[in-house]
């Protein structure tokens, strides 16, 4: 009879912590070591439509870049589309919830080795629809690995709250991985967190710096997230923004500014910003084009043989309707993820994971 397959659970204290960062380089990794590796997000609240079916983004992300051959529908039995909550309190349905987890896990562990269980933001998250992460990773009987973000006594203090809330529903934490440490801070918070982790009897099993370009989003997922038109130079939708810039100076003073990846987010009035943003984007070689894209706020069209302009060049250009501090600051909050055709991405992730985080230590936990 073939054993259970181990199962790793992967919460974090807060969202964008690195749960799929951590997911995606800890299956490359452990493809190497065990022959059938599953993966399961139980509950997703970013989904796609696939075939139509809602899916969570993850879970397609694992699927093309991995390589996992189980169904979609397995791997993200739940999508928390919007008015779930609402309809969940006006009527409860928890068990038919667990039924479907259940099954789906049931069919995704079917001869794996190891299973990767992603969750979603804290322990704490889905416990208005009696599903929080701690108790689907009870359901499913597994020990989890919490992700923090960088720091000493912020990480520290939101590990053990967590860990709280899991030890109630019987979780027992394997360790814990501190990401997104800066590099000028990485040899003293890699210290003193292990230091002070190890006097809460909790082993940390790896940390991570940060890794701007896997917070940088592109022009492409700009628009897609933002709900912001492209004008011109779709072609180049994948240009990665490294930095903002708003359009509120004068052109030469921005040149100042500008550095590999910049953005510029200017009225579509301000057509001296518009041609200082096009000339350093041709000035440059098209592979290093130092200004990633142009957005257009307030709505407004820039004369036409300004507009011919830039769609001659190939630069990026999106129009907004909403005025410049509002999208610059939705550029900002967004929140930024892996895509399956992001591959510079994936793989800075994989290499960042089998680099900082102890795969070995962490298996002898599990089992």
């Amino acid at each position: 009879m073939r054993k259970k397959p181990s199962r790793i659970f992967i919460a974090a204290t807060r969202q964008n912590d690195g749960k799929t960062t951590v997911s995606l380089g800890l299956i490359a990794a452990l493809q190497k070591r065990y022959e059938n590796v599953g993966f399961i997000k139980p509950i997703g609240q970013r989904y796609l439509i696939e075939n139509g079916l809602k899916v969570d983004e993850d879970a397609i992300l694992i699927e093309r870049l991995c390589n996992i051959k189980d169904d979609l529908q397995d791997m993200s039995p739940i999508a928390v589309e919007r008015g779930f909550t609402e309809k969940y309190i006006k009527r409860p349905r928890k068990t038919g919830l667990v039924k479907i987890i259940k099954n789906a896990f049931n069919n995704v562990s079917k001869s794996k080795d190891v299973v990767i269980i992603e969750g979603t933001g804290h322990a704490g998250v889905g416990s208005c629809f009696d599903l929080s992460n701690a108790m689907v990773a009870n359901l499913l009987d597994s020990k989890v690995l919490l992700i923090a973000s960088g720091g000493i006594g912020k990480p520290i203090d939101e590990i053990l709250l967590n860990m709280a809330l899991f030890e109630k529903q019987n979780v027992k934490i394997a360790g814990v991985v501190i990401n997104k440490v800066k590099d000028e801070k990485y040899n003293k918070v890699n210290n003193l967190v292990r230091k002070g982790l190890k006097r809460k009897g909790i082993d940390v099993l790896g940390v991570m710096p940060y890794q701007k370009l896997l917070s940088a989003p592109t022009v492409g997922e700009i628009s897609e997230e933002l709900g912001i038109d492209f004008m011109h130079g779709r072609m180049n939708a994948h240009n990665i923004v490294n930095k903002v810039l708003i359009g509120a100076m004068e052109p030469h003073e921005a040149w100042n500014y500008v550095e590999e990846g910049s953005l510029i987010i200017t009225p579509g009035d301000r057509e001296d910003m518009i041609l200082m943003a096009m000339s350093s984007y041709l000035l440059q070689p098209r592979s290093t084009a130092r200004i990633a894209g142009i957005v257009l706020t307030g709505d407004i069209m820039p004369h036409k043989h300004i507009n011919a302009l830039m769609e001659r060049s190939g630069i990026p250009v999106l129009i907004a309707k909403k005025d410049t501090y509002t999208v610059t600051s939705d550029v900002h909050d967004m929140a930024v993820k892996i895509k399956p055709s992001d591959a510079a991405k994936a793989e800075t992730a994989i290499k960042l994971v089998e680099k900082h985080i102890d795969i070995d230590l962490l298996m002898k936990k599990m089992a």
